[in-house]
């Protein structure tokens, strides 16, 4: 269910992107060492207070593992991979602008 018409990618894309990443059963899973290791990696390498390996369902972005951030999940709505699937890029340049002229 797509809420506020916010949806990641196209409609026919979605549907694909939704099903592979139900297929992996990661969503909902307890914190694992090894994600923990790349995203604490993260940090220290790009010298930022927050990194997250984070996965996009329906109508969320939850977070399988986060430095710096304290809650588990955000809506769509407050979703940073959101802006960058719907630009499909893999990289969101000047995310502050995108983000304040998008919402």
């Amino acid at each position: 269910m797509v809420k506020n018409n916010i949806c990641a990618t196209q409609p026919f894309v979605e549907k694909e992107r939704l099903a592979e990443l139900r297929s992996l059963d990661i969503l909902d899973t307890p914190p694992e060492e090894a994600f923990d290791r790349y995203t604490r990696l993260a940090t220290e390498i790009f010298r930022v207070p927050m990194a997250m390996v984070s996965l996009v369902d329906e109508d969320r972005q939850w977070f399988k593992s986060s430095v710096g951030l304290e809650v588990g999940e955000t809506p769509l709505e407050a979703s940073f991979c959101v802006h960058a699937l719907k630009q499909d890029m893999l990289e969101v340049p000047e995310p502050v602008n995108l983000i304040q002229t998008d919402l």
